[in-house]
C-alpha cells in the first residue's frame, strides 16, 4: 500500500516537473526578441551609420548611356528630379512562404525585412515565422562577398547555416534582381547594361571575382515586371543543390512619396517539372536611404 501512494506521488512530481517544463518553454518562447533578431538589427545598425548617404538628384544625365527600357523606367517611376539613395530597406508582412515544393504542407507564413546597400553589393534579411507554433527564423546576409543563409528554430537551434561557392553567386544575382527597386544601385560600376529590345535588357555584375547576368522585362510604359537568371543556384536546406532557372516578379505599382513602386513580389524557381512559386508577398513597402 505504501508503494503505491509513493508511486502515485512520485508520478504527480513527475507531472508537475513537466507542467513547469513546458509552461517555462512556452513562456520562453513568448518573450519578445531572440539572440538572431538582435544580430541582425545590431549588424544593421552599423552599416547603416557606416553608410554615406548619396548627395544630389536624379537628372536625364545619369541615365543618357542607359538601354531605353531602362530610362522608361526611372522616367514612369518618377526618380527624375527625385534625391539619389544608397541603401534600401523593404518590409513584406503575411508573406506566402512555401519551405519546399512538397505541397500545401510547406507552405508557411513569415515576414520578411531587407535591406540592401549600394556602396559595395550587400544585402540582408531577417525572416520571422513560427513552425508548429514554435519560433522559427532566418538570416540571409551577403556581406564582403560571402553569402549565407541560416535557419534557427526556437530560437537557439540552428537548422541550418548554408554556405559556399554556390551560395555567393546565388546571393550576389540575387541583389542584382533588387538593384531597380532603389536605383542607386543600378547605377554603379560594378552593373553593367546591355539593350536587347524595347522591353528586354540585360543586366551583369562583377564584384569579388564573381560574375552574374540576368534579364529584366518591362512593360512598354516602362513599368519593370520581372528579372530572370540562370546563374543562381536553388540550394536546399540540406545543402543539395539543383540547376534551375530562376526569376522574380513584381507588380501592383502604387504612387508612394511621389514615386512608382511595386507592391506585390513572387520569387520562382522554373523547375523542369515545373514552376515553383515559394515566396509571393503583397503590399510590400519600400523606403529609400
Amino acid at each position: 500500500m505504501k508503494t503505491k501512494k509513493r508511486s502515485r506521488k512520485y508520478m504527480f512530481v513527475i507531472i508537475a516537473v513537466i507542467i513547469v517544463i513546458i509552461s517555462l518553454i512556452i513562456l520562453f518562447f513568448k518573450l519578445p526578441g531572440s539572440k538572431t533578431k538582435k544580430e541582425f538589427y545590431a549588424l544593421m545598425k552599423d552599416r547603416i551609420s557606416d553608410t554615406v548617404p548619396a548627395s544630389g538628384i536624379y537628372t536625364e544625365a545619369d541615365i543618357k548611356n542607359l538601354p531605353g527600357p531602362l530610362k522608361k523606367y526611372f522616367r514612369y517611376c518618377g526618380y527624375l528630379g527625385k534625391p539619389k539613395n544608397s541603401s534600401m530597406k523593404a518590409v513584406f508582412k503575411d508573406v506566402d512562404f512555401h519551405m519546399s515544393n512538397k505541397g500545401k504542407k510547406s507552405e508557411i507564413k513569415i515576414d520578411y525585412t531587407q535591406y540592401n546597400f549600394a556602396n559595395k553589393p550587400e544585402r540582408f534579411a531577417y525572416i520571422d515565422s513560427a513552425l508548429y507554433g514554435i519560433p522559427f527564423e532566418g538570416f540571409d546576409s551577403y556581406q564582403n562577398g560571402i553569402g549565407s543563409m541560416k535557419g534557427v528554430i526556437g530560437k537557439v537551434i540552428t537548422l541550418f547555416d548554408q554556405r559556399g561557392e554556390a551560395m555567393d553567386k546565388a546571393c550576389l544575382v540575387t541583389f542584382l534582381a533588387d538593384c531597380l527597386l532603389f536605383p542607386g544601385a543600378a547605377l554603379q560600376d560594378y552593373i553593367s547594361w546591355e539593350e536587347i529590345d524595347d522591353t528586354h535588357a540585360k543586366a551583369s555584375i562583377t564584384y569579388y571575382g564573381i560574375s552574374a547576368a540576368g534579364i529584366f522585362t518591362f512593360d512598354n510604359n516602362g513599368a519593370m515586371l520581372s528579372f530572370r537568371t540562370g546563374d543562381r543556384a536553388s540550394i536546399e536546406m540540406d545543402g543539395t543543390t539543383k540547376v534551375a532557372e530562376w526569376s522574380a516578379v513584381c507588380r501592383n505599382y502604387q504612387l508612394v512619396n511621389g514615386l512608382l513602386q511595386p507592391t506585390e513580389f513572387q520569387a520562382i524557381w522554373h523547375y523542369p517539372e515545373g514552376d515553383f512559386v515559394y515566396f509571393h508577398g503583397k503590399n510590400a513597402k519600400i523606403e529609400l536611404r
